[in-house]
């Protein structure tokens, strides 16, 4: 699905293309594959690479084009990984301005709507590269704190039980910070490339460049504190579960050897041998009752060293 774009305080959508728009394509399909190629003569190459879910930030050049690639985050139904990053490409060159994603994000219809609330003015391609770059490190930070509460919730589920599904999605949110770490790095890494791509002086803008710079940095920052916490929480609960382990089987060590002690008084008086009480008519309730005596007093025994 691709919108024509075009800037009049805000971003606009029109029907058709026009001169100086930016061209938004979204899960393109071969309708678009065909504009893209066979009208626009946008390299087969560059779609590739931005195809590549793995893709990082980097720049690349064919002819008089420039590709741009960026990682944007995406909050997605599977509940193995929830949070994810995924390739957007900028493709420009001297007329076109071209943002290719293979999937549909929350970011791009925010960005959209938002230069169109704030009625804000993006005159170049580099400004428009800039302003994309911002946007991704606010949906960044929204989605860390997402994240930190989703572990608040999961720490409070453990401390009633421990269970593997919460160990698990635990686990699976930092697979999430391990992604959004990568990706806000890379994206960090290329401004400075872009910098010296758009050095002409129509394209600065030090103050934007300070405000993107800025805003990755925090929420570089933020990963790596909520990183740092949720590991410190999985090492707490492995212990906790070592300890909980532990104490079971204590337990159990203790409770085999209360039973125990009945078990080898019945088998001392079960041989073939004389016993000498025999003849006693209540021989059978003495050695029962001795037996009682020897298990409770082992069970007290173990509950003062607090083995039970």
């Amino acid at each position: 699905m691709r919108k024509y774009l075009f800037c009049e305080a805000g971003f606009v959508e029109k029907t058709n293309w026009q001169p100086n728009c930016w061209i938004n394509v979204e899960c393109p399909d071969e309708s678009d594959f065909r504009f893209l190629q066979d009208e626009l003569k946008v390299p087969r190459s560059f779609l590739n690479d931005i195809a590549d879910t793995d893709e990082r930030p980097r720049t690349d050049t064919e002819g008089n084009w420039l590709l741009t690639i960026l990682r944007i985050p995406m909050q997605t139904p599977d509940s193995k990984v929830p949070y994810v990053t995924v390739p957007i490409g900028i493709i420009t060159n001297n007329e076109l301005v071209i943002s290719v994603c293979y999937y549909s994000t929350e970011m791009l219809p925010d960005f959209i709507e938002h230069t169109q609330r704030k009625g804000i003015n993006v005159p170049n391609k580099y400004e428009l590269i800039l302003r994309l770059i911002y946007s991704s490190a606010v949906w960044f930070l929204k989605y860390l704190k997402q994240i930190n509460n989703e572990v608040n919730c999961a720490e409070k589920e453990l401390e009633r039980s421990i269970r593997n599904e919460d160990l698990l999605r635990l686990m699976n949110l930092q697979k999430s910070l391990v992604y959004f770490n990568t990706s806000i790095r890379g994206n960090e890494v290329m401004i400075g490339k872009l910098q010296n791509i758009f050095n002409e002086q129509d394209y600065q803008n030090a103050e934007l460049t300070d405000d993107v710079l800025i805003e990755l940095k925090q929420a570089h920052n933020q990963v790596n504190i909520y990183s740092d916490i949720l590991t410190g929480t999985m090492d707490a609960f492995a212990s906790i579960i070592s300890n909980n382990v532990n104490t079971i089987m204590k337990r159990m060590t203790s409770l085999s050897i209360i039973l125990m002690v009945p078990t080898l008084i019945a088998s001392f008086y079960g041989m073939n041998v004389d016993i000498h009480i025999e003849g006693l008519p209540h021989a059978f309730a003495l050695i029962v009752c001795f037996s009682i005596l020897l298990s409770a007093a082992a069970f007290v025994i173990f509950r003062k060293i607090k083995w039970f």
